[in-house]
């Protein structure tokens, strides 16, 4: 049985052969195609928008020039996700933080496991209770080793596979899920307290609706 046909790893591998033959306008697309994402991915390391977008260029500089390298055993995407994150973390040190700064959406929010829903009715309490949850995983991802928060915004946020994110972070698969479970269990036994809140909430309620209905 041959193996599945994958048209952008295809299309990719195609263009990069171009580059390596002298064709600068080849990497050209390649930028256009993955400009948004590189950016987007380094924003969760670099607050600040101006300095996420240079971060972004220099990495794309630096694949340029890495490129001759390129062999393809892994997609060129992964390639490429591994030289971002690996320049975002030196700009953060050259900055001397101590911590990767990035902001976590609504949306973003509801993709990690083992969160509650955040569409629930559009009560007063509830939208409240949305806005500390959201501020809880937020804090919570801030606060994790940098290695946890990188697996776990590449695995939940990225949607890379564990493969890939294992070949993005030049370490095995094992440790990728071992970092990712971690991550995982910190962020919910930040959002238990949350939790025992909304039930306990929840449950006064239903008491009152009980009484006033007799």
């Amino acid at each position: 049985m041959s193996e599945p046909f994958n048209v952008s790893e295809d299309l990719d591998q195609g263009l990069v052969r171009r580059v390596q033959q002298g064709d600068k306008a080849a990497f050209d697309l390649l930028v256009i195609k993955y400009q948004h994402k590189i950016v987007h991915l380094v924003n969760r390391y670099v607050k600040d928008p101006s300095e996420a977008q240079d971060v972004a260029q220099d990495t794309f500089i630096k694949a340029y020039r890495a490129l001759g390298d390129f062999r393809g055993e892994s997609a060129f995407y992964t390639w490429l996700y591994r030289i971002a994150i690996n320049t975002a973390k030196n700009y953060l040190l050259s900055r001397s933080r101590r911590h990767s700064e990035y902001e976590i959406d609504v949306q973003d929010a509801e993709q990690v496991e083992n969160a509650p829903q955040l569409k629930d009715m559009d009560t007063p309490e509830n939208m409240l209770m949305n806005e500390q949850i959201v501020e809880v995983i937020r804090s919570a991802i801030e606060k994790l080793p940098e290695e946890m928060r990188i697996a776990i915004t590449l695995r939940e946020f990225e949607g890379m596979s564990y493969e890939e994110i294992a070949e993005a972070m030049d370490c095995p698969i094992g440790t990728v899920r071992s970092r990712i479970f971690r991550a995982r269990e910190a962020i919910d036994a930040k959002l238990d307290p949350l939790r025992l809140k909304r039930y306990c909430d929840e449950t006064t309620r239903q008491r009152k609706t009980i009484a006033f209905s007799r």
